[in-house]
């Protein structure tokens, strides 16, 4: 199966070009040359033979190293480069917001809907937004029926509680402050809701130095064009490069001719690259894919367990107390990847806890939860191999929090896999029923790998 696409491009052909307007991609390209990007020779932009809309294709070999386009920051477009800069910097403390998005978004909002925008030609790939086709556009019926146990329909429900807060409490005050610049009729939530998924598909938020991490919070987002161009797959050939005057795409290993040229957004999980930018990777493909089990269903699981109501009681009292170390929470997850627990402390540690009696449950209480280092060295790496080797009380409380995890989908493994193995059936289905069994299928099977392990 062909390598799943980062996101589905709009060039809305008989939009466009049914109105007799130049190429989307040709005006595009000229816009490039004027706003002094610099496209290597050895590439080219194209609809064709990419894995979906747009991509960048290698017209000649390419060797590692090579870089692929520059793109000066005058030609980024943020809450710094939009024609309303001073307005938004002038109202920056009003402008605050959980996400940290609204100043972009209101630049976005802008410029969009100006006919005089200096990144007209830009937008003018998207006519406009409604190709995105994020789960926070699927109806719930379709979201929840899809997608129950992924935990993407929980993700979607704080975005659009989110969005809807945003709009109604900061970006409408400050439209109605500025009527000569924005207009509520045209600048509306549903606008600015498809502006939220442009951005959660194509910005790009520039990494900070390790020190200033902690201290100033994550870079803003920002729209890097030609950039976003590039299809996404975790087995990348491309990286973007950061310098305080420009922003640089260079190949990480040789390309061939004709090959496709794919960026890379991280080591995101099929559910978040669903979430975020609309698309999964088919197995075995997100060699970055995970698995969450909720850390209430653990707790569950131990309750479960539990024979009177005095080991019920001793239940909630552990609980209570990786609570207070901060190990768990009523709405974490402990993630699990292909080869390690990703969360490998919070979760060896609760399953310690809440495998003890009540005799070593006091005494850890009475030293806060402080052990012998050499044996918290030894247990906190939860490696593969590590899991097989667990002790069997947290075997199997871990194993049955991975059948209660289970549980949740809506699905079981076997049809999935032999959907997936019935290419007419798979065919048959929708891009969305696609994509979401992509996610589902990810997941569990690192779930039945993990119950294996623990057998």
């Amino acid at each position: 199966m062909a390598s799943a696409p980062k996101r589905f491009k709009a060039a809305a052909e008989s939009g466009a070009r049914g109105k007799g307007s130049a190429d989307p991609l040709s005006g595009f390209l000229a816009w490039c040359e004027r706003a002094g990007v610099e496209l290597n020779p050895k590439v080219r932009l194209s609809r064709e033979g990419t894995v979906a809309g747009y991509g960048m294709l290698a017209a000649e070999e390419l060797e590692a190293g090579e870089v692929l386009f520059t793109i000066p920051r005058t030609a980024l477009l943020s809450q710094h480069t939009t024609s309303i800069h001073t307005l938004l910097q002038e109202a920056q403390e009003s402008l605050q917001s959980q996400s940290g998005w609204v100043p972009l978004l209101l630049a976005l909002l802008h410029e969009y809907t100006a006919s005089n925008s200096h990144w007209q030609p830009y937008f003018s790939l998207w006519q406009d937004f409604r190709s995105l086709d994020h789960p926070m556009f699927w109806p719930e019926e379709e979201r929840t029926r899809l997608l129950q146990g992924t935990g993407i329909p929980e993700a979607v429900d704080k975005d659009l509680a989110n969005i809807h807060l945003e709009y109604s409490s900061i970006i409408l005050p400050f439209m109605e402050s500025h009527p000569n610049v924005f207009d509520p009729k045209l600048h509306t939530l549903e606008l600015y809701k498809e502006l939220v998924a442009f951005v959660m598909a194509y910005s790009f938020q520039e990494p900070l130095e390790e020190e200033d991490e902690d201290e100033k919070g994550p870079n803003p987002p920002m729209m890097v064009p030609v950039a976003d161009i590039l299809n996404h797959v975790a087995n990348h050939n491309a990286n973007l490069e950061y310098s305080p005057h420009c922003l640089r795409m260079v190949t990480t290993e040789p390309v061939r001719r004709g090959q496709e040229i794919f960026n890379t957004y991280g080591q995101m999980a099929n559910w978040q690259l669903l979430h975020m930018y609309g698309f999964a990777e088919p197995y075995p493909g997100n060699t970055h894919d995970t698995a969450d089990i909720q850390m209430v269903t653990v707790r569950a699981a131990a309750l479960q367990g539990a024979r009177s109501e005095a080991q019920q009681q001793l239940v909630s009292e552990q609980w209570d107390f990786l609570c207070q170390l901060e190990m768990v929470g009523e709405e974490g997850a402990f993630v699990l990847g292909w080869d390690e627990v990703l969360t490998e402390e919070e979760l060896s540690v609760t399953l310690k806890v809440l495998c003890m009696s009540e005799e070593e449950f006091k005494e850890y209480k009475e030293q806060d939860g402080w052990e012998d280092d050499s044996e918290e060295e030894e247990n906190s790496t939860l490696s593969n191999e590590a899991l097989s080797r667990l002790k069997t009380p947290c075997k199997k409380l871990l194993y049955d929090s991975v059948l209660l995890t289970l549980k949740s989908y809506g699905s079981d493994l076997k049809a999935e896999q032999d959907l997936l193995n019935n290419k007419e059936a798979y065919e048959k289905l929708s891009q969305r029923e696609q994509q979401a069994l992509h996610v589902r299928y990810g997941q569990k099977r690192i779930l039945h790998q993990l119950l294996e392990l623990l057998r």
